[in-house]
């Protein structure tokens, strides 16, 4: 018998609704905290628009730098909500029930993100619209050929369905709030619940939506991070050129996902007593699932040396050789480690059992990840077919002080939504009830 199926309705309710009780002055500390980070990251921003693009540390040849890390990273963390909350509801995965509401909210905040980075690229930000699709009669119609036309299309439609299909999945549990709500707050919930009543016709038009949204959902998983990975694969540069990018980064993308679901939801469980809801037996499947992506990732990264040898293309094998023993080694080596061997770990049941090892091995997996995205980026920019063009980047404060404000900007988001809002789905953690009690019967 699960401890799913031993919890009972008002016992959810209670547990659920009790993590939106007024909060305590260690929680304003953090946002307070947070609030910080991101106002040094807005100066830092206004800061290089004021001076000009240059207060980064991009150069010739490396002209994309951690702005594009870091759209790309967050663009991953994306992805792995919707594989949560939309295809393992389509496989009627009864675990995904007590995250997929966290797992959807991270989705959403990441994906807003990452769609910052693209307008702090720009540096002059305020000509944005020039990447818009539209004819003009200055005869900059975009090039539909280009990738980063993709990228607007693609991202853009993420984050309408994300969103979508994450407040479709809150209606019900806005509207128990609503009615245990007073005051203001009450009047906020009946806005934002649409006049939920519960009502069978509710209900049905509900699951055919959600079901709807989800399977909408699914192909956008893949759809978007293969896009991203075209902007790469798509050009020249050696390391780039690879008919496996789609692939690999998708798969990355949801092993970073999956371990940043573990980063939010560990201290989630812990801070609103949800340990009867998320058990330890949900996050054990996450981390057979991290497993699974990790097992991929390394595959990926043996599979690009092996086509370099096989190519006999000698700038192909001297880009790979560089990526190993060239300035980058140590960035190159922390993100086999911690994305293909820690998470090797987790074949040990006692370790994928213990809360601190899946905590710090999804702590060590993010960071990985934002490394791989380092080593792609700037190593096949950094080391091309002329020598005498090479060229190495290291980050400036500046570009560190954004990047802080994005981070402390996705946690601020994350911290003011569960505590505002049902970080846990009670409708669905109650049909899985329905279902434990089913197959028991």
């Amino acid at each position: 018998m699960s401890q799913e199926f031993e919890l009972s309705y008002g016992e959810i309710d209670y547990t659920v609704l009790g993590s939106l009780r007024r909060p305590s002055s260690g929680y304003w500390l953090l946002v307070g905290a947070l609030v910080l980070g991101v106002v040094a990251g807005a100066i830092c921003w206004a800061y290089q628009i004021a001076v000009g693009i240059g207060a980064g540390g991009q150069n010739i040849p490396v002209a994309w730098g951690t702005y594009l890390i870091n759209f790309v990273f967050w663009v991953g963390i994306a992805h792995s909500g919707t594989l949560i909350s939309a295809i393992l509801h389509l496989f009627r995965a009864g675990w995904r029930n007590p995250i997929a509401r966290a797992a959807e909210t991270m989705t959403v905040f990441a994906v807003s993100i990452a769609g910052l980075f693209p307008f702090i690229h720009l540096g002059r930000v305020w000509l944005v619209y020039y990447m818009l699709p539209y004819p003009n009669q200055r005869n900059l119609w975009p090039n539909f050929q280009s990738p980063l036309v993709f990228d607007m299309v693609a991202i853009s439609t993420y984050l309408t369905v994300s969103s979508l299909f994450w407040y479709t999945g809150l209606l019900p549990d806005l509207a128990v709030v609503r009615d245990r709500a007073e005051g203001l707050r009450r009047k906020i919930f009946t806005v934002l619940s649409l006049g939920w009543t519960g009502k069978h016709e509710q209900w049905r038009h509900y699951t055919r939506g959600y079901l709807f949204f989800a399977a909408l959902a699914t192909p956008l998983v893949v759809s978007v991070h293969s896009v991203v990975s075209w902007d790469f694969a798509l050009s020249v540069v050696p390391g780039w050129h690879s008919t496996i990018f789609a692939p690999y980064f998708v798969a990355g993308a949801i092993h970073s996902g999956l371990a940043m679901v573990l980063t939010l939801m560990i201290p989630l469980r812990k801070v609103f007593n949800f340990e009867r809801i998320v058990t330890v037996d949900v996050l054990e499947n996450v981390a057979k699932t991290i497993i699974f992506t990790g097992l991929i990732v390394g595959y990926a990264y043996g599979v690009e040396y092996f086509l370099a040898w096989y190519s006999s293309n000698i700038v192909e094998q001297e880009a790979f050789r560089w990526r190993a023993m060239g300035a980058y080694s140590l960035e190159f080596w922390i993100m086999v480690v911690c994305n293909s061997l820690v998470p090797l770990l987790f074949f040990i049941k006692r370790i994928r059992r213990s809360i601190a090892w899946l905590f710090g091995i999804s702590l060590l997996v993010n960071v990985g990840m934002w490394y791989e995205r380092f080593v792609i980026i700037i190593g096949g920019v950094a080391h091309g077919f002329i020598p005498h063009a090479w060229g190495l980047y290291r980050p400036s404060l500046i570009e560190y002080g954004i990047m802080l404000g994005s981070f402390s900007l996705f946690f601020l988001l994350f911290v003011l939504f569960v505590k505002h809002f049902p970080s846990i789905s009670m409708t669905e953690m109650k049909e899985t009830i329905q279902e434990e009690a089913a197959h028991a019967g």
